[in-house]
């Protein structure tokens, strides 16, 4: 697999992602301190030319919490302790990631309140205001 699927446009080869390898925390036993398990993909979005402008756009506002400084997603992944699983891992967190932001957003139409919901609501709000009317002190009427 030398290029990562997106949708039927948009097709990333794995030489504009970087991969770097660190240790992993967690369980593992000595192989956690031998072995770099940990999988961090950097992706950089700004000078990636299999991205259309129109779709580096739509990338960048969808992604903003996700992009670094320089514009660079990053895909970390250290549930496996195999560097391949955890890379195919970050694989296809990425792809998700960026397929998931690329879908257009569903228009929503907005709903308006039924009749009946409207009377239900100001019958409570007339007993509620009737109740708290019953509370309070008036001087012309006798205490027992």
């Amino acid at each position: 697999m030398n290029v990562v699927f997106i949708n039927t446009r948009i097709q990333i080869p794995l030489s504009e992602i970087r991969f770097r390898f660190t240790r992993s925390g967690g369980p593992g036993g000595q192989n956690v301190n031998r072995v770099s398990t940990r999988v961090e993909l950097v992706f950089d979005m700004q000078h990636s030319p299999s991205l259309d402008p129109a779709s580096r756009e739509i990338l960048r506002s969808a992604l903003r919490s996700k992009l670094d400084s320089s514009g660079s997603l990053r895909v970390v992944s250290q549930e496996s302790r195999s560097q391949w699983k955890n890379k195919q891992t970050a694989i296809e967190k990425f792809a998700y990631i960026v397929r998931r932001a690329l879908r257009p957003a569903k228009h929503r139409t907005p709903s308006t309140a039924t009749r009946s919901s409207k009377e239900k609501r100001l019958a409570e709000k007339k007993q509620r205001g009737e109740s708290k009317k019953l509370r309070r002190f008036d001087p012309g009427r006798e205490l027992k």
